[in-house]
C-alpha cells in the first residue's frame, strides 16, 4: 500500500510510501481521505502522526499523471483533491506533520492540515505551482494565508520559492526543528504525550479554535461556552477535577 495506517499506544501514524518522492497521485490521494475518516472513528486512536518516511515528506502532486488532465477532467477531480485534504484536517485528534526532506505543493499543504509541523533539519518547503503555471488547489491559498499571514503567504505562492526548515520556523510555517534523526521520536512523543490526555476535550479544544477562526468573535464564543458547558457531562471533568482538588494539577488519568 502506498498510504497506511499503523496505530501504537494510541498514536496512529498516516504514512505515505510511495519512492521516491511520495508524489501524490490520485490513489494516494484517495487513500488519504480514507485513512484519514478510520483515524477519526477509531476509539483506539488518540492522536495523529503525518509521516513520509525518513527521506522526503511528500514532494507534490504526480506532474505526470496531472499533466495529461484537461480542464474537464481536472473539474471532476478538483473537489476530490480538496476532500481528501479537508479530512485530514478535520480529524478530530490532535495531528502532528513530522517533515523530513521535501514538503512542497501538495506536501506542504498535507502539512499544513496538521496542528503541529515538527520539520527536520534539512528540511525544504515551498509551493511551488506558480512555476507551472498554477496556483495551489489542495488548500495552499487557505491554509497557508491563515497560518502565516496574507502577505508571508503571498511571497510564497507568487514566487514558488523553496524556505529552509529555519526559514519556516521563522515564517510560523513549521513549530519546531530537530536534527533529520530524530524527526519522527519527537513527533510521537509530542502525540503519545497528547494521546493520554482527556479525547473530547481535546476534540472541543480543536473544534473551538478551527470553527473560531472561520467565524467572528462572537460565534466564536458560542462554539466555545457550548463546548465549555458540554463537557461537564463527561468522566474525564470529573476525575480531572477531583484528581486537581485531591492530588494537585497535571496528576489525572484520563480514560
Amino acid at each position: 500500500m502506498t498510504v497506511t495506517l499503523e496505530v501504537r499506544d494510541g498514536v496512529g501514524t498516516i504514512r505515505l510510501d510511495r519512492p521516491p518522492m511520495n508524489a501524490l497521485d490520485v490513489a494516494i490521494q484517495d487513500r488519504l481521505r480514507e485513512l484519514a475518516e478510520e483515524a477519526a472513528r477509531r476509539e483506539d486512536v488518540r492522536t495523529v502522526i503525518l509521516y513520509g518516511g525518513e527521506k522526503v515528506f511528500a514532494a507534490g502532486a504526480d506532474i505526470k499523471e496531472m499533466q495529461a488532465m484537461d480542464h474537464t477532467a481536472m473539474v471532476l477531480r478538483s473537489k476530490g483533491l480538496q476532500d481528501a485534504f479537508t479530512a485530514v484536517a478535520r480529524i478530530p485528534k490532535p495531528v502532528v506533520a513530522a517533515v523530513t526532506g521535501y514538503a512542497l505543493g501538495g506536501g506542504c499543504e498535507l502539512a499544513l492540515c496538521a496542528d503541529f509541523r515538527i520539520a527536520a533539519d534539512n528540511a525544504r518547503l515551498g509551493q511551488p505551482e506558480i512555476l507551472l503555471g498554477l496556483i495551489p488547489g489542495a488548500g495552499g491559498t487557505q491554509r497557508l494565508a491563515r497560518l502565516i499571514g496574507p502577505s508571508r503567504a503571498k511571497d510564497l505562492v507568487f514566487t514558488g520559492r523553496m524556505v529552509t526548515a529555519e526559514e519556516a520556523l521563522t515564517l510560523g510555517l513549521v513549530d519546531r526543528v530537530v536534527p533529520a534523526a530524530e524527526v519522527y521520536e519527537q513527533a510521537h512523543a509530542w502525540a503519545a504525550k497528547l494521546a493520554k490526555g482527556p479525547a473530547l476535550a481535546l476534540r472541543a479544544a480543536k473544534e473551538s479554535i478551527d470553527a473560531g477562526l472561520e467565524t467572528d468573535i462572537d460565534t466564536g464564543l458560542t462554539i466555545e461556552r457550548n463546548w465549555f458547558s458540554g463537557l461537564f457531562a463527561t468522566e474525564d471533568r470529573e476525575r480531572g477535577m477531583r484528581s486537581f482538588v485531591e492530588e494537585g494539577p497535571g496528576k489525572a488519568t484520563f480514560r
